[in-house]
């Protein structure tokens, strides 16, 4: 046993012994198995190639080439400067450890085994490097060029002109630089360990460390050398903890007031940001050492040094800010924190652009007792939309789909059209191409015959027709009504995600009348041109779609339209830009074009809180419509701001890319990245502007943060006394929170009606109203963008979105109702329940849809509406507002009060005469609790006696309020009890 250690490799070429002769493949299958490979080959390169060339092709349809040459350029770029940096520094490595090599010696069992690996590997050692050089280089490449973006940013970044209150850098050193310093540190991690790894396993190959050996572990040539890369790997250390520092304004931490916290916090200024410092010290010495054994010979002191900093790293840097949080900041947290908290208020506010938002007290009550005046005053008040665009898309699907082949959107949108010279809310869908109502599918109809939507189809936002449909403003096929004369084919919409192909000898159908079938032939010059035949070979290849290549459907004139959907072009376009969940068309200048709202944005703002796009944009539309997600570059920022408002056309495609905020710095840096692509802000006609408005998922991330930073007191903010939430959406069961709606309104210190972007809060844990907020969506006004909030006082409890919703289905004579409406096979189905300010009160509609019999699309059948304690439930909405405000409306039970501890029985309401009104709602109220109490308990004894002292509480009420005149009155239908089989 102990020889065959010592046994040097057979370089015989295998075993001895009879021989078996194999015959050498023929000519002709050497040949074949030639050809094929290098068919092969031509294959996967024409593959890449069809990839490349069809995203050229694209990007020079659409007149935005500049986009796809600076990215591949950046791309190209990177990859080989970092990828060849990585394959010099590993291949350098290995050569230079391959020279310092000891002369050769078989003294040893280890240096006998690796003896044979030597000898194996010498004929291919150039081989062996150049393909471990080039692994390392083409990841490394890959690598670095996903860093286009950061590249870009710092190459061409521009100041904020604001600078941050710790280390007085401008906001640009963080958005634009440390991004960029902090990938050039990791490459250097990475380049430093790899070499390191590389080098190490060369010496040991050759003898220069050795294991098991007898004598030194490493020659002198390979401890200098290591040792250097050592103190280099020590010296990226001390840079890292350097840009540390400056890493403590934008770190995220927990933090009790808020659940995300950017920012230095007192433990970060006193304890973290000297500990890095000091720690930065102890690396460079540490360094040193390591550069010092090129002399020294020795490893004794840098192992010593590096001992030290990793003990320093360990008590400066984690167990010193441990003590300074436990012994200085909690015992006297609210005065440490204050002042960073006001830091971060500041920057945060700053970054969503919300520091200029106007909280102003609101009573939540009604100040004016003057019911017709009130009445009077809801119609300057707000044009209260009662179709619901989430709700009547069926209703136009139905009434106008005039084709199966056509379809409308999940969720429509609401606009506005002026008519008889008056601007009014409208809600608008466009007629796009519905592939699952194709009657016949093959290959021919779904892409060159069924090939675009059919016109726009409006409705007035504010009122239904005597049988509760929409009032259809534009309608019909193809359609015709208030909009005028404009191009009605729609080639490119939200529904519209696959390729057609179009202007060829195939006849395209255009829409069908009572005459029969029109045929169209496209008439644009978007897409790309399919004459060429490499172009026809390009596309098969990158669809997958063989028939595009030798069908006899395609010829002279044939164009291919793809990426098609609104926010597919723009994020093409723009693939620096976040784009807005929600595009949505309007009829400008006789164009169909979609609106798509876009944002810039980084993760980068000093001191200001970060928020997740994904989670904050989500509400209860985008649950059910995933097609309304924001689309995200990074889904982590703290820093956003609509700086383009983009258009496509319906017809050619056009994408325009408008500048919006004219005085954002990230704008102003991806203008310079790409110059000549976005346009400047006075190239927006008059036509367009009307139809601009305030972006949904801005409003949506700006709504979230007010619910925490709305308090400017550092004291406040760290109590968390007055956070607030944003409510679940009461008309529906998604569990998640209320969307935003659009409706022409007027705020208390507004002259007049703007078209606006409204939400409500709700204190942290409770249902009750805390606030309402309102943004001006209207760009054709003054003060577009300015963001209002009516603070309402936390001594009043005012009835929330979904106590209100309770309280409408706990009335008796509405719950009757709605059981009617549901009779047979019917369904209910609540509308957006809007929220609008009137006189210092709060006043709510809702709209009730049905679907009843074999229809089976919702009809307005009611609409409900509170104010002031009384409500009502009627056919239209302005049955519903004389009702309330001519005194006959259901009293509304007022919201128990939250703080009154749970499953505590209130006292019987006291059976003496009241003397006012508002003595017998009190006694009405607990009547009302105990009921619910003893339903909870399952104790109808107590409940009849409940049921009884709330009539008769509620009886001495109307006494009260009518001077006792007509004595004691009954009043079934006024009764706001929940009896044991109602929804309450």
């Amino acid at each position: 046993m102990p020889t065959l250690a010592f046994q040097m490799p057979d370089r015989g070429g295998g075993p001895t012994g009879p021989r078996i002769r194999v015959g050498r493949p023929s000519r002709r299958v050497r040949t074949l198995l030639m050809t094929l490979g290098v068919l092969a080959v031509l294959g996967m390169v024409f593959t890449m190639f069809a990839g490349f060339w069809t995203d050229w092709l694209w990007y020079r349809s659409v007149d935005y080439s500049s986009v796809f040459t600076t990215t591949l350029s950046t791309k190209i770029g990177l990859f080989f400067v970092f990828g060849l940096l990585m394959a010099v520094s590993v291949g350098f490595n290995i050569w230079l450890a391959h020279r310092l090599r000891p002369p050769l010696s078989a003294m040893s069992m280890e240096q006998q085994n690796l003896d044979r690996y030597r000898m194996g590997i010498a004929p291919y050692k150039k081989w062996l490097l150049l393909g471990i050089t080039a692994l390392v280089g083409l990841i490394a490449g890959a690598s670095a060029s996903s860093q286009w973006r950061t590249w870009l940013m710092w190459v061409n970044g521009v100041s904020f002109g604001q600078k941050d209150p710790q280390f007085k850098l401008d906001v640009s050193f963080y958005a634009f630089d440390l991004p960029w310093y902090r990938f050039l540190l990791g490459f250097g991690f990475a380049a430093a360990i790899l070499g390191l790894i590389a080098a190490a396993l060369t010496h040991y190959l050759y003898g220069g460390l050795r294991v098991t050996s007898p004598g030194a572990r490493a020659t002198a040539a390979a401890t200098g050398h290591l040792s250097v890369l050592l103190g280099i790997f020590v010296a990226l250390k001390a840079v890292a903890y350097w840009l540390d520092r400056y890493g403590l304004a934008v770190k995220s931490s927990d933090f009790k007031a808020t659940d995300s916290w950017t920012g230095l916090r007192y433990v970060d200024a006193n304890a973290y940001l000297p500990a890095k410092t000091i720690l930065f010290c102890i690396a460079v010495i540490c360094a040193l050492l390591f550069f010092a054994t090129l002399w020294r010979r020795t490893w004794q002191l840098p192992v010593i040094g590096f001992g030290l900093m990793v003990l320093s790293a360990i008590l400066i840097g984690g167990l010193y800010p441990a003590i300074v949080q436990k012994f200085q900041v909690q015992p006297n947290e609210q005065a440490k924190e204050a002042p960073y908290v006001e830091k971060n208020l500041a920057a945060t506010r700053e970054a969503y652009g919300i520091d200029d938002s106007q909280v102003t007290e609101y009573p939540g009550i009604a100040e004016t007792k003057d019911q017709a005046k009130l009445r009077d005053d809801v119609a300057n008040a707000a044009s209260i939309r009662i179709m619901d665009p989430n709700i009547v898309s069926p209703t136009f699907q139905q009434l106008q789909q005039i084709r199966n082949y056509y379809a409308f959107p999940t969720n429509l949108d609401v606009d506005r059209y002026a008519k008889d010279g008056k601007e009014q809310d409208t809600v608008i869908g466009l007629r796009e191409l519905n592939y699952a109502g194709i009657p016949k599918r093959n290959w021919i109809n779904d892409h060159f015959r069924y090939t675009h939507g059919y016109g726009v189809v409006a409705a007035e936002g504010t009122s239904a027709d005597s049988g509760g449909r929409p009032a259809f403003t534009e309608s019909d096929l193809p359609s015709k009504g208030d909009l005028g004369t404009y191009e009605q084919r729609v080639y490119y919409g939200e529904r519209t995600t696959t390729y057609s192909i179009v202007g060829g000898p195939q006849k395209e159908i255009d829409y069908s009348d009572d005459s029969g079938e029109k045929t169209y032939s496209y008439k644009g010059d978007s897409g790309v041109n399919l004459d060429n035949p490499v172009n026809r070979a390009a596309y098969a290849v990158a669809f997958g779609e063989p028939q595009i290549l030798y069908s006899g459907a395609i010829g002279e004139g044939s164009r291919i339209l793809y990426n098609r959907t609104p926010k597919e072009r723009v994020e093409a376009i723009a693939p620096w830009l976040t784009i807005d969940g929600d595009a949505y068309p309007a009829v400008v200048e006789g164009r169909i074009q979609w609106i798509v709202d876009a944002y810039t944005t980084t993760n980068g703002y000093p001191y200001a809180s970060r928020t997740t796009l994904g989670d904050t944009t989500a509400d209860s539309l985008t649950a059910t419509n995933d097609q309304r997600a924001v689309v995200a570059q990074q889904n982590q920022v703290n820093y956003i701001r609509n700086s383009v408002k983009a258009t496509v056309d319906a017809y050619s495609g056009e994408v325009k890319l408008y500048q919006w905020d004219t005085q954002d710095p990230v704008l102003k840096t991806w203008m310079k990245a790409f110059p000549d692509t976005v346009e400047p802000r006075s190239e927006i006609s008059q036509d367009l502007m009307d139809h601009l408005r305030y972006p949904q998922d801005l409003f949506k991330v700006q709504r979230e943060l007010l619910t925490r930073y709305h308090v400017k007191d550092a004291n406040t903010f760290l109590s968390g006394s007055e956070v607030w939430q944003v409510p679940d959406d009461p008309t529906n069961k998604t569990g998640e929170t209320v969307p935003p709606y659009y409706l022409s309104m007027k705020m208390p210190d507004q002259s007049e009606q703007v078209f606006s972007l409204t939400t409500t809060f709700t204190p942290n844990g409770r249902d009750n109203l805390s606030a309402f907020m309102a943004v001006n969506a209207d760009p054709g006004t003054q003060d577009y963008g300015k963001i209002r909030i009516l603070k309402l006082p936390t001594s009043t409890t005012v009835s929330g979105p979904k106590q209100v919703q309770s309280q409408f289905n706990s009335q008796q004579d509405i719950a009757e109702t709605i059981r009617l409406l549901r009779g047979g096979d019917s369904e209910v189905e609540y509308g957006n329940l809007l929220t609008v300010p009137l006189d210092g009160g709060l006043l709510y509609v809702e709209p009730v849809y049905v679907r009843g019999g074999g229809l089976k699309y919702p009809l307005l059948r009611k609409v409900l509406v509170t104010y002031g304690g009384q409500t009502a439930f009627e056919d239209t909405l302005e049955q519903a507002l004389d009702k309330v405000f001519g005194g006959e409306g259901t009293p509304v039970e007022p919201p128990a009060d939250e703080g009154e501890d749970e499953g505590t029985t209130p006292p019987p309401p006291s059976t003496q005469q009241p003397s006012t009104v508002q003595e017998a709602l009190n006694d009405a109220q607990k009547a009302f609790e105990a009921g619910q109490e003893a339903l909870k308990n399952n104790d109808w004894e107590a409940y009849g006696r409940a049921q009884k002292d709330l009539e008769d509480a509620l009886r001495r009420a109307e006494d009260a309020q009518s001077g006792g005149a007509g004595g004691a009155r009954s009043s079934p239908r006024a009764t706001p009890s929940a009896s044991p089989g109602s929804n309450s």
